[in-house]
Order: structure tokens, then C-alpha cells, then sequence
């Protein structure tokens, strides 16, 4: 897979959550501003418990590369990544910083030839 396939692979599943994340999730929302509730809905019942776990260890996980990188190899900006890990999701953040880190890495890498 070339590079350009990879980033529209990227940007679409990211977008494509986006816009089933807010089919899916704003209605409700709107109707019943309860954001604690909306949380805690996530937890009805095991199945839904174990998904809601994994995407908060998965942004857990992003945080600390997020940090991790910020500190040994300077990548700016994941702080951005991180606050759309969590709306609309981890799916939009993780994907976003995949694209930061990957043009940072490349313009570091073409200024240091």
C-alpha cells in the first residue's frame, strides 16, 4: 500500500465514524442534554461494558504514545488528537494523530537530507 492510499484509508474510516457518530449519538443528545448519562449508558449491560473499556484503555494507550513522543521525539500538537479521542472519538484521534506523526516524520526527514 503507497502512502496515498494509506491516508485516504485513514481520513475516510475516520470520517466515516464521524458521521455515524453523530447519526447515531446526537439525536438523543439533543433531546436529553444528559452527557453523564450518555456516558453511562455505555455500561448497560456486559457487552456494552466491555466495548466502552476497550475504547477507554484504547485512548488511555494513545494518550501515553501521545506523551511519549511529545517528549522523545518532539512530535507537536498530539494534544489536539487526544481532546477528539474523546468527542467524537478515539477512532477520529487516533487517526488524526497517525497523519500528524506521519508528516512531521516525513518534513523532519526531507530537512535533515
Amino acid at each position: 500500500m503507497n502512502e496515498k492510499w494509506f491516508r485516504v484509508g485513514v481520513i475516510g474510516i475516520a470520517g466515516l465514524f464521524t458521521i455515524l457518530f453523530c447519526a447515531l449519538v446526537a439525536p438523543p443528545l439533543i433531546e436529553n442534554p444528559d452527557v453523564f448519562g450518555a456516558f453511562a449508558a455505555g455500561f448497560v449491560n456486559p457487552y456494552a461494558s466491555g466495548y466502552s473499556t476497550d475504547v477507554i484503555s484504547c485512548w488511555a494507550i494513545l494518550a501515553l504514545w501521545v506523551w511519549f513522543e511529545a517528549t522523545s521525539h518532539s512530535i507537536k500538537h498530539g494534544w489536539v488528537c487526544l481532546v477528539l479521542g474523546i468527542i467524537p472519538g478515539v477512532a477520529v484521534g487516533f487517526a488524526l494523530y497517525l497523519l500528524l506523526r506521519q508528516s512531521q516524520l516525513k518534513a523532519r526527514g526531507s530537512s535533515n537530507a
